[in-house]
Protein backbone atom coordinates (compact mmCIF):
# COMPACT_ATOMS: atom_id res chain seq x y z
CA UNK A 1 0.00 0.00 0.00
CA UNK A 2 2.85 2.38 0.89
CA UNK A 3 3.90 1.88 -2.69
CA UNK A 4 0.85 2.76 -4.06
CA UNK A 5 0.84 6.05 -2.13
CA UNK A 6 4.35 6.47 -3.74
CA UNK A 7 3.26 6.22 -7.22
CA UNK A 8 0.27 8.09 -6.85
CA UNK A 9 1.52 11.26 -4.44
CA UNK A 10 -0.06 10.34 -1.54
CA UNK A 11 3.08 10.62 0.57
CA UNK A 12 6.15 12.67 0.20
CA UNK A 13 9.31 10.84 -1.26
CA UNK A 14 12.93 11.90 -0.03
CA UNK A 15 13.45 13.01 -4.35
CA UNK A 16 11.26 15.33 -5.88
CA UNK A 17 10.96 16.11 -9.10
CA UNK A 18 10.97 19.27 -10.61
CA UNK A 19 8.16 21.38 -11.29
CA UNK A 20 9.85 22.73 -14.46
CA UNK A 21 12.49 22.01 -16.80
CA UNK A 22 15.45 24.56 -17.64
CA UNK A 23 15.76 25.12 -20.93
CA UNK A 24 19.40 27.51 -22.09
CA UNK A 25 17.42 29.57 -24.84
CA UNK A 26 20.87 31.42 -25.65
CA UNK A 27 22.90 28.41 -26.15
CA UNK A 28 20.22 27.52 -28.96
CA UNK A 29 19.40 30.98 -30.55
CA UNK A 30 23.42 31.13 -31.18
CA UNK A 31 23.33 28.09 -33.39
CA UNK A 32 20.29 29.32 -35.62
CA UNK A 33 21.44 33.38 -35.37
CA UNK A 34 24.56 31.86 -37.87
CA UNK A 35 24.43 34.46 -40.82
CA UNK A 36 24.74 33.18 -43.76
CA UNK A 37 26.37 34.99 -47.18
CA UNK A 38 24.72 33.33 -50.07
CA UNK A 39 25.24 33.90 -53.99
CA UNK A 40 22.51 33.78 -56.25
CA UNK A 41 22.30 34.08 -60.14
CA UNK A 42 18.75 35.59 -61.59
CA UNK A 43 18.65 34.09 -64.60
CA UNK A 44 14.80 34.27 -65.40
CA UNK A 45 12.03 35.85 -63.52
CA UNK A 46 10.92 32.83 -61.71
CA UNK A 47 14.68 32.50 -59.91
CA UNK A 48 13.47 35.70 -57.76
CA UNK A 49 10.75 33.78 -55.69
CA UNK A 50 13.46 31.20 -54.41
CA UNK A 51 15.74 33.84 -53.12
CA UNK A 52 12.78 35.84 -51.64
CA UNK A 53 11.96 32.58 -49.43
CA UNK A 54 15.33 32.32 -48.48
CA UNK A 55 15.48 36.04 -47.33
CA UNK A 56 12.52 35.61 -45.54
CA UNK A 57 14.01 33.06 -43.28
CA UNK A 58 15.96 36.47 -42.09
CA UNK A 59 19.47 34.92 -41.74
CA UNK A 60 20.65 34.91 -45.12
CA UNK A 61 22.46 37.78 -47.12
CA UNK A 62 21.92 37.19 -50.43
CA UNK A 63 24.74 38.25 -53.44
CA UNK A 64 22.52 38.45 -56.66
CA UNK A 65 24.23 38.32 -60.31
CA UNK A 66 21.90 40.22 -62.63
CA UNK A 67 23.75 39.69 -65.36
CA UNK A 68 22.10 36.67 -67.36
CA UNK A 69 18.76 38.52 -66.64
CA UNK A 70 19.98 41.21 -67.46
CA UNK A 71 20.87 40.66 -71.15
CA UNK A 72 18.24 38.50 -72.28
CA UNK A 73 14.70 40.78 -70.92
CA UNK A 74 15.06 44.26 -69.26
CA UNK A 75 11.52 44.52 -68.54
CA UNK A 76 11.86 41.21 -66.81
CA UNK A 77 14.68 42.39 -64.77
CA UNK A 78 12.88 45.27 -63.53
CA UNK A 79 9.73 43.32 -62.38
CA UNK A 80 12.21 41.18 -60.73
CA UNK A 81 14.10 43.99 -58.66
CA UNK A 82 11.18 45.90 -58.13
CA UNK A 83 9.65 42.53 -56.41
CA UNK A 84 12.73 41.93 -54.44
CA UNK A 85 12.64 45.56 -53.36
CA UNK A 86 9.07 45.39 -51.65
CA UNK A 87 9.94 42.37 -50.22
CA UNK A 88 13.07 43.51 -48.75
CA UNK A 89 11.56 47.13 -47.84
CA UNK A 90 8.61 44.81 -45.89
CA UNK A 91 11.51 42.66 -43.87
CA UNK A 92 13.18 46.27 -42.89
CA UNK A 93 16.11 45.10 -44.87
CA UNK A 94 18.24 47.22 -47.20
CA UNK A 95 19.26 46.60 -51.03
CA UNK A 96 21.97 47.43 -52.51
CA UNK A 97 23.60 47.63 -56.41
CA UNK A 98 27.28 47.08 -56.41
CA UNK A 99 28.78 48.06 -60.07
CA UNK A 100 26.24 47.12 -63.04
CA UNK A 101 25.98 43.53 -62.25
CA UNK A 102 25.74 42.35 -58.78
CA UNK A 103 22.73 43.63 -56.46
CA UNK A 104 23.19 42.51 -52.42
CA UNK A 105 19.93 42.08 -50.40
CA UNK A 106 20.02 41.92 -46.56
CA UNK A 107 17.95 41.67 -43.68
CA UNK A 108 17.19 44.29 -40.99
CA UNK A 109 19.90 43.72 -38.56
CA UNK A 110 22.71 43.99 -41.45
CA UNK A 111 24.01 47.57 -42.50
CA UNK A 112 24.71 47.74 -45.95
CA UNK A 113 27.66 50.50 -46.35
CA UNK A 114 26.35 53.01 -48.92
CA UNK A 115 29.04 55.71 -49.12
CA UNK A 116 30.50 58.03 -51.36
CA UNK A 117 32.91 56.30 -54.57
CA UNK A 118 36.18 56.45 -54.21
CA UNK A 119 38.05 60.11 -54.04
CA UNK A 120 39.89 60.77 -57.44
CA UNK A 121 43.32 60.96 -56.92
CA UNK A 122 44.74 64.73 -57.16
CA UNK A 123 48.20 65.58 -58.64
CA UNK A 124 50.65 66.26 -55.89
CA UNK A 125 51.54 69.58 -56.36
CA UNK A 126 47.60 69.84 -55.66
CA UNK A 127 48.28 68.62 -52.16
Amino acid sequence: MAFLKKIFGGEETSVQSPDYIEVDVGREASKKAKVLLRPFVLKTFDDINGILEILREGYTIAVIDIRPLKSKDLVELKRAIAKLKKTVDALEGTVAGFGENIIVASPAFVEVYKGQSAPSARPADQL
